[in-house]
């Protein structure tokens, strides 16, 4: 590697999180690489605070100086989108692609395959509601916004190496799709507006199989976290997986990009739980962990996972729960005190015992019961590892502010805790 250039890049979470990453950059004789050497996880959403740190060292003292980052980036960034168009130009990405030629190239492989690849084209009357069905932020709707020339929906493995193949050889760009949950739109989207994409929607790509026994589980990208959460449940109810509260979130997004939930103090992220995957490289080679490198893997456990390849499926470690969990959700107006209990949790979330997640939401409520006028509130959600009795122990210690009562708090399954917690989200956003 003729030089290199450390490069931190900060991306934030939709549930309170950051991603800061540090890359190498060398000139290579195929052109620039880029590879994400640290990367540091914050997941603050109930006083969390994680970090992940997994370090290259190259043996080479002779860094810059942090105070001429700024002066080594600027001409960098500038080579660095030169290689880039480059390097479209050199995988034949051209303005009009030729579709007859693509589709053709699909048909191919569908035969080849047994069975065919599902191809939706703007002339199918079912186009708009496959591309609209898991669009999260409705914005994305609207005409004004790119779409993409051809939607794809695999059946199977082999369908998306055909895709990649078909689609760098005849110019497309690919947006990857697992649930939908990107509000910034940007897997079924284009933020070109002359740039023709496919849009690869892996919703079929959703099987899950459970080995108790191992503790592990095989998930396909396509699966959604609830799905996730009832087959760990299906085979046992001390068994989970520290994933989101959400539970129509697609794996595929949900763990590349790092994956927070009411599990994760003890736990980790979702990132922290893959052990394995299997993704489709640029080449439409299908890799594991082993074939890959742990550098790519490492970087597609909340790097995300459609920079480096197309992840099929995930194979993560599942975690240990009792029979029971207690629950609570209560809320708190301005007029109740709301603003002190929000100061005082931000200084006491993260210190609580590893079993208990409290988290905060800050929403508007009516009054009173008998007027419209608005109010702000805030609403405080806990999962706990254990039963009521040690729970109030717990938050008389650390945070009787709060007035929680036995009345408050619910025993059930782990798996009861999810539908809970969810329902309790979903009613304070309505």
């Amino acid at each position: 590697m003729a030089g290199y250039l450390t490069v931190s890049c900060t991306y934030w979470w939709s549930c309170c999180g950051r991603m800061t990453w540090r890359a190498i950059i060398g000139e290579t004789a195929a052109g620039m690489t880029c590879w994400p050497l640290e990367m540091r996880a914050r997941g603050s959403c109930a006083g969390v605070e994680r970090t992940h740190d997994s370090t290259v060292n190259l043996g080479d003292s002779s860094r810059p100086h942090p105070e001429d980052y700024q002066e080594i980036i600027r001409p960098i960034w500038i080579l660095f989108v030169m290689r880039v168009h480059h390097a479209q130009a050199h995988l034949g990405f051209i303005d009009t692609p030729n579709y007859g030629s693509f589709l053709q190239c699909l048909s191919t492989h569908s035969h080849n395959y047994g069975n065919p690849i599902p191809i939706y084209t703007p002339n199918n009357s079912s186009f708009s509601s496959i591309l609209n069905s898991r669009i999260q932020n409705l914005r994305f709707i609207s005409p004004i916004h790119p779409k993409p020339y051809i939607i794809t929906t695999p059946l199977n493995e082999a369908h998306v190496q055909a895709i990649v193949i078909c689609s760098r050889k005849h110019g497309f760009f690919i947006r990857i799709r697992s649930g939908g949950h990107d509000y910034e739109g940007l897997s079924y989207t284009s933020p070109l507006t002359n740039t023709p994409f496919v849009l690869l929607d892996l919703s079929n790509l959703n099987s899950i199989d459970v080995d108790i026994d191992k503790r592990t589980a095989w998930v396909q990208t396509g699966a959604t976290i609830g799905q996730l959460y009832y087959r760990i449940a299906e085979k046992s109810l001390v068994h989970a997986f520290a994933a989101g509260a959400c539970t129509t979130i697609g794996v595929g997004g949900h763990f590349s990009g790092g994956g927070n939930g009411f599990l994760t103090r003890k736990y980790g992220l979702s990132a922290d739980n893959v052990v394995d995957a299997k993704i489709v490289n640029v080449n439409g080679e299908i890799l594991s962990k082993e074939s890959m490198g742990e550098d790519p893997f490492w970087a597609i456990r909340g790097g995300g996972g459609t920079s480096f390849g197309v992840v099929l499926s995930w194979k993560i470690n599942l975690v240990v729960v009792p029979p029971n969990v207690t629950v609570f959700s209560v809320s708190r107006t301005l007029e109740q005190g709301a603003t002190d209990l929000v100061h005082k949790w931000q200084y006491i979330a993260y210190k609580l015992p590893k079993d208990l997640a409290l988290f905060a939401s800050l929403t508007k409520a009516n009054a009173s019961n008998t007027t419209t006028t608005s109010t702000g509130q805030a609403s405080f959600q806990a999962l706990f590892l254990g039963g009521t009795t040690e729970l109030l122990e717990i938050m008389q210690e650390n945070f009787s502010e709060l007035g929680l009562k036995r009345e408050d708090c619910i025993e059930m399954s782990w798996i009861q805790s999810v539908l809970f917690l969810l329902d309790c989200l979903q009613q304070m956003y309505l």
